[in-house]
Order: C-alpha cells, then sequence, then structure tokens
C-alpha cells in the first residue's frame, strides 16, 4: 500500500507540474506548426510507406499546408524546416552567431569524422575556424587553385579516354556519371596527395572510400539507442569499425608516402600534416585518424556533387540541343583555331549562365546540412529552441515562382542582361534567390573551386565533343535522392561525336 500512495503522489506532482508550465509558464512564441506526433515516436508521418525515400515529397506538401518554416519531430527533438529565402537569409546571414554551430553527430558519425574533427561537422568555435582558415588559405587560395590547371587538364584526358572507349565498345555512353566521378576523383587525390596516382592506386583509395560510404547507410541502425545497440549488435559495430580502420590504412599509407617525398608542390595532406589545432587552451598536432576524415572530406566533397552537377548540365544540353550549339558557337567566337584554355573560360558568357541555371534548376544536395541553435531564437515569429536543429529547402528555394519566372523551365538566358551574366551573389550575403553552397558563415568554402571545375569540364566536353540524343529516346530530367546528392532516376545516356575541327 505504501508503494501504491508513493507512486500516487509522484503521478499527481507530475500532472501538476505540468498543468503549471502549460497554464502559467508557455513561452512567448510557439513552435513552427508540424503534423500530429506522438511520444518517443515523433511524427506519424514517418510511418507512412515511401515517406522516407520522397522526403521532398513530404516536406512540399507539409510547407503548401503548413507555411514556409515547419517544425517535425524525430522521437522528441524538433527539427525546423525553411522553405523562405527570406527567412533563410535572416537565419544564416543576419543571425549567423546563432545558426553556425552543428548538432551532436550520431556515434556512426562520430566514428567517421574522428569525433566531429572536419570542417563540414565541426562545432563553430576554434577548431572549425582552424581547419576552414588552413583550408582556404592554403589550397583554395586563387594562386594555388591556378597553378593546378595541368592536374585539371590531366584529369579531362582521362575523362575523354573513358568516354571514348565506351562509346566505341557499345556505340553509346551509359556510364557518363560514373566516368565523371572517377575522373573529379583523380583530380581530387592529385590535389590531396600531390601527385599523378596510377589507375590501381586510385581504385584501392576509391574502394576504401566507397566501402565507408556504403557502411555508414547499412549501420545506421547501429545510431538506435546506442548504448544498447553496441552491446546488441556488437557484430556489426566491430564490421563497421573494422571498415573505418581499411580506411585509415589506405588514406594513411599515402600520407605518410607523402611525408617522405621532398616534392614542391604544395597538397592538402602537407597542410595537415603541420598543422596544429586548439584544445584545452593549448595546441596539439592532428591525430591519424583526423587527417584520414580531413582527405577523406576533402575527396568526397569535390568529388560526387560536381560529377552530379556536370552530369544535369549535360543531359539538359543534350535534352535541348539549341543551347548545346550557343556554348560551342560562343566558344568558337573567343577561342577561334588555337587550343582551348583556362583563360579563356572569363569570356565565355553563355557558358557561365548555363552553370547558373543547372545549379538553380538541379542544384545536387536539395538541403544543407543540420544547423544548430544556439539560443532559443524568433524566426518569422516563432521559437526555434536552443539546441533545436533546422535545415533550409534549397531545391525549392531555386524553384519559387516569386522569385523565378517559369522556374520549372530550363533558361539560361534568365542570368544575361545586355550581354554579360549579372552580378550574382553566390554567398547570399546581400540577399538569398537559391543557394547550392549554402550561405552565410557555413556556406561551402570550395565554392569557387566548384564553379571553376564545372565551367572547365563543361566547356571541354562540348569544344571536344557534339553530344546527343539516343535514337528514340528523350532525356529524362527525373530525380531521386542518392546519400545526400539528388541524382538523375534514369541514368543518363547519349552517344558523342569528336567535332572534326577540334580533333
Amino acid at each position: 500500500m505504501e508503494i501504491i500512495t508513493i507512486l500516487s503522489i509522484v503521478f499527481l506532482s507530475l500532472c501538476f507540474s505540468l498543468t503549471l508550465k502549460l497554464f502559467f509558464f508557455r513561452p512567448a512564441h510557439e513552435l513552427p506548426p508540424g503534423p500530429p506526433r506522438f511520444p518517443v515516436i515523433g511524427n506519424i508521418q514517418w510511418l507512412k510507406k515511401n515517406s522516407f525515400s520522397d522526403f521532398q515529397g513530404v516536406l512540399r506538401d507539409l510547407t503548401a499546408r503548413h507555411g514556409p518554416i515547419i517544425c517535425l519531430h524525430v522521437g522528441s527533438k524538433p527539427s525546423i524546416w525553411v522553405s523562405d529565402r527570406f527567412l533563410a537569409h535572416e537565419a544564416l546571414v543576419q543571425n549567423g552567431s546563432i545558426f553556425s554551430d552543428r548538432p551532436r553527430a550520431p556515434p556512426t558519425t562520430r566514428v567517421i569524422t574522428a569525433d566531429q574533427h572536419d570542417i563540414h561537422s565541426a562545432f563553430y568555435g576554434p577548431l572549425w575556424r582552424t581547419l576552414r582558415r588552413n583550408l582556404t588559405s592554403e589550397i583554395l587560395q586563387p594562386s594555388r587553385v591556378r597553378s593546378h590547371a595541368p592536374s585539371r587538364k590531366w584529369a579531362f584526358e582521362i575523362l575523354v579516354e573513358l568516354l571514348k572507349a565506351e562509346q566505341k565498345e557499345k556505340g553509346q555512353v551509359s556510364d557518363v556519371l560514373g566516368h565523371l566521378r572517377h575522373a573529379m576523383f583523380c583530380l581530387l587525390a592529385l590535389m590531396c596527395f600531390g601527385e599523378k596516382l596510377g589507375r590501381e592506386e586510385i581504385k584501392e583509395i576509391e574502394e576504401a572510400q566507397y566501402q565507408m560510404l556504403m557502411s555508414y547507410a547499412k549501420f545506421s541502425v547501429l545510431n538506435i539507442f546506442p548504448s544498447v545497440t553496441k552491446f546488441l549488435l556488437r557484430k556489426k559495430w566491430r564490421q563497421f569499425l573494422n571498415l573505418r580502420k581499411s580506411q585509415e590504412d589506405v588514406i594513411l599509407r599515402f600520407v605518410n608516402d607523402r611525408r617522405k617525398d621532398s616534392g614542391e608542390v604544395l597538397c592538402y595532406a602537407d597542410t595537415l600534416m603541420g598543422l596544429e589545432i586548439p584544445e584545452e587552451e593549448k595546441k596539439r598536432k592532428l591525430k591519424g585518424s583526423e587527417i584520414v576524415s580531413l582527405c577523406s572530406e576533402f575527396l568526397n566533397a569535390g568529388t560526387d556533387p560536381t560529377a552530379t552537377a556536370i552530369q544535369w548540365i549535360m543531359a539538359n544540353m543534350v535534352k535541348y540541343p539549341e543551347i548545346q550549339r550557343k556554348v560551342y558557337e560562343e566558344m568558337k567566337s573567343v577561342v577561334g583555331e588555337k587550343e582551348m584554355e583556362e583563360e579563356d573560360l572569363s569570356r565565355l558568357v553563355y557558358l557561365k549562365a548555363v552553370v547558373l541555371e543547372s545549379l538553380r534548376r538541379h542544384p545536387p544536395g536539395h538541403y544543407l546540412s543540420y544547423h544548430r541553435a544556439t539560443h532559443d531564437t524568433v524566426l518569422g515569429g516563432l521559437l526555434v529552441p536552443r539546441d533545436g536543429t533546422i535545415n533550409f529547402m534549397v531545391g525549392e528555394m531555386g524553384r519559387d515562382p516569386k522569385v523565378w519566372e517559369d522556374p520549372m523551365e530550363f533558361k539560361p538566358e534568365r542570368f544575361i542582361e545586355k550581354g554579360e551574366v549579372q552580378a550574382y551573389d553566390m554567398t547570399g550575403s546581400r540577399e538569398i534567390k537559391m543557394m547550392p553552397f549554402g550561405a552565410g558563415r557555413r556556406i561551402c568554402p570550395g565554392y569557387g573551386l566548384a564553379l571553376l571545375h564545372l565551367e572547365y569540364f563543361v566547356a571541354n566536353l562540348v569544344w571536344r565533343f557534339e553530344w546527343k540524343c539516343l535514337e528514340g529516346e528523350e532525356v529524362d530530367l527525373s530525380e531521386k535522392q542518392q546519400f545526400i546528392t539528388m541524382v538523375m532516376k534514369h541514368p543518363f545516356r547519349a552517344t558523342i561525336h569528336p567535332r572534326n575541327d577540334n580533333n
């Protein structure tokens, strides 16, 4: 009886506390609206079939119903989603200090990022600033980027050989994205490790990266109640950690080989080996696992999104041949009879417009990574709670009919005014109309390099080949989510025909 009495008192006390909180201590602002949710489980939206596979469709439906800022719950944690460009600017630019942090990552992410010691996932603070400054001041500075012009030419020739070989064997190119990824990976590996690696060496690093990426998705179940899964799923944890160890062994071998090299070319691995990071009011050198995470981040960030973006551009130029023709004719007028050089890119106005239009219409990532609010903040009259996560619907902003006329149409001319590319603010400092690289303090530090790679590879692909649709087929621009990027639902296929006047 005493136990029952005690339990009754505890229950009544909890009810009384909740009543006081609801009626007398209600916050001045409420959370953004959203769908109904169950305790512990969160929103019932995730119980519906295919909700995870069509996340963009779910978000689009919810914003149409509830407005430009909504709240979802995974368990009891609120996750805010924003589709309005003005609210995005207010959060990321005007209140950048509040919304520039990252949430605590799940256990498997902490493993592959060496406990969030990479630029993407690091908490906002001295560590993040040190890592980002090292990348931007050493590898991404303009003179260093220009010095890699021969590297880009080498990687492009690798791509050409792959395209020609498949065209000769099959009469068509059906693995455009795969060839683009390989060529971009070769280029990024050279910038990372400082040398042109052989086919087998590249394959070894690619395989280590791919296996880690696949395992990250495969073992996501380990993030559910990790204190329990570490005991009940010990075998899966061991498999996951072994894959990470294999990745570390492969990448560190190339880093250590670089350490012994006396070459003069500064690469990303060089900068990491000498870098000191702040820790508890002192500095220390990076650990091997941290160097691996940073090199892996560099390779992944520069490979897949760029290759995906190039595929979207080429697919649109095959679907709309007049756009490809205009790009080629502009190049002929600028380049003439000589071989095309990187310096020519600055005068290719229409090409730049095509790249911008593709980034608007087909951004490789349709969402940003989660940001964390460091304080209770009001956004659009609604509460974003401290430690709550917030994300931004990049894909929807680039297709907003209030901003873009005929937003679903591919019209590069919208970026041209009086024969020049409009002065478009890619950083979103003044305003946000689209943000394929993010905005504010957490904007992708390599967006300038990414734009150069897009323009360089697209220009050379059109300069070297005429791309045509397969006979009897049409290019299907349907989308599907693949890991963090939005790729073509049906692989892009085409035939390539060398332009005799250039080859």
